[in-house]
């Protein structure tokens, strides 16, 4: 298979393993205002519009998987993390970082009620360009 045609085209969605569904989807929805775009029926899912990527809330053992929270934080970008930080402290969201710089980005890292990790990310560098193979 040639880099020129990926068999993937892109990234429908992510996952957000929850235990507590009604408290999860009151974080995403009313916490972070972002619009919830569909609910799975009778299922305990609901799905929210994060710019350009979709996250799935779901109730894990509904779907006959173990609870257990990612490990690693999904970024999702904001203009300013050291005001979005502040915004979100004021709603009772707990940080488990400060403000950080990587070097080409500033982040804060906070956990959903889930425990799921969340960094506020705002890239400030250009993204290099990916060099191929010689």
């Amino acid at each position: 298979m040639s880099s020129q045609n990926p068999l993937v085209s892109g990234v429908d969605f992510v996952c957000v393993p929850t235990a507590d569904f009604d408290a999860t989807v009151a974080f995403y929805g009313d916490v972070l205002g972002l619009p919830e775009v569909a609910r799975y029926g009778q299922m305990p899912g609901a799905e929210f519009q994060a710019g350009n990527l979709t996250l799935a809330v779901m109730d894990t053992q509904a779907f006959g998987q173990e609870f257990r929270p990612n490990a690693m934080p999904i970024a999702l970008h904001v203009d300013d993390v050291a005001a979005a930080k502040e915004q979100l402290e004021g709603a009772g969201v707990e940080f488990v970082t400060d403000v950080f710089d990587s070097g080409v980005c500033h982040q804060a890292i906070c956990r959903d009620p889930a425990g799921n990790p969340l960094s506020l990310h705002h890239r400030y560098a250009p993204r290099q360009a990916p060099t191929m193979p010689a």
